[in-house]
């Protein structure tokens, strides 16, 4: 493991934009120490710590990574069956934080469906206390775009000279915003959103990238292609004609994958539609690597839960 000295810190994971490069790289340096030789390595850094699992939208796939990468740490695990909690009776958020502080809970891991909801809860937490933002609204998904930059780092390495294209619907995606922070913070100079106007935001160049409504324009020479989930819970009606037309137009198939580097690597932050942002073919094709974004996610998770409680469980 990492000696303490070498640790850059954090007390809460709300945003990509809150890090600096030096915290990436420390992120990514404890993630390879918790997965090597293709396995989570389990370490007991957070043995009697109680993580709770707030989760006020649906989630699969993160909320159990967060829920393994948390018992893999030894901590006690607390997942809040929202659809059955106090909420639901109208209690407020300060509320359910203040009783979940008082039976113990030292990190919040928390998804909402409203920008901000985890840096209201940092807010108001307890000294010592954590919050990880597990996706806020259209705001961010920061451990999404890390894990995405540790699979990048493993199978690329080099982000300076990645070409990198982020394709579909950007306008309702946190997790495109984390991916573009993270990569500028990394130094990628190439990063290109490819998708249609109605599916973009209108400043979306003030964010540094390059916006492209054709996908063969967009791929050209593009080394990595992130695809994104249409968010059809969030869209309105009328932004796509179809979902048969977007994938047409914008889908990551074996007609357009050729458009971009032949050796292109794709990752999609799930749940994947097929046949709707990318077809089957690329997703079990070789230049995939959206199963190994699972495992990553795992290990990044045990990291960023570590950092956050480091000055309580590493010694200086």
């Amino acid at each position: 493991m990492l000696q303490s000295s070498q640790y850059s810190p954090f007390r809460h994971l709300l945003a990509i934009k809150d890090l600096n490069k030096n915290q990436l790289e420390t992120i990514f340096s404890m993630a390879d120490e918790y997965f090597k030789g293709g396995e989570i390595i389990n370490r007991p850094v957070l043995k009697s710590i109680k993580v709770a699992n707030l989760f006020f939208e649906p989630s699969t796939r993160t909320r159990v990574t967060f829920e393994i990468a948390a018992k893999s740490l030894s901590a006690d695990v607390i997942n809040l069956n929202i659809d059955s909690s106090s909420t639901k009776k109208g209690e407020g958020l300060i509320d359910t934080l203040q009783n979940l502080e008082m039976m113990g809970i030292k990190i919040f891991v928390i998804r909402h469906s409203n920008n901000g909801a985890a840096h209201f809860f940092a807010r108001y937490t307890k000294e010592g206390n954590s919050v990880i933002n597990a996706g806020d609204g259209s705001h961010e998904h920061p451990t999404q775009a890390l894990l995405d930059m540790a699979v990048l780092r493993k199978y690329r390495g080099d982000f300076e000279n990645m070409k990198v294209a982020i394709v579909g619907d950007v306008l309702h995606s946190r997790v495109a915003r984390s991916q573009i922070h993270a990569l500028k913070i990394l130094g990628t100079k190439d990063i290109r959103v490819i998708a249609p106007n109605t599916l973009v935001p209108n400043d979306i160049e003030s964010m540094g990238v390059q916006f492209f409504q054709s996908l063969e324009e967009g791929l050209n020479g593009v080394n990595v292609i992130l695809c994104l989930r249409l968010q059809r819970e969030r869209m309105a009606t009328g932004l796509i004609p179809s979902e048969k037309e977007f994938f047409k137009l914008y889908g990551i198939s074996s007609k357009s994958l050729p458009y971009a580097d032949k050796d292109a690597l794709v990752l999609h932050p799930g749940p994947v539609n097929r046949g709707i942002e990318i077809a089957s073919d690329v997703v079990d094709g070789r230049q995939s690597v959206i199963l190994n974004q699972v495992t990553q996610g795992i290990a990044v998770r045990m990291a960023v839960m570590t950092l956050c409680q480091s000055q309580s469980i590493i010694p200086s």
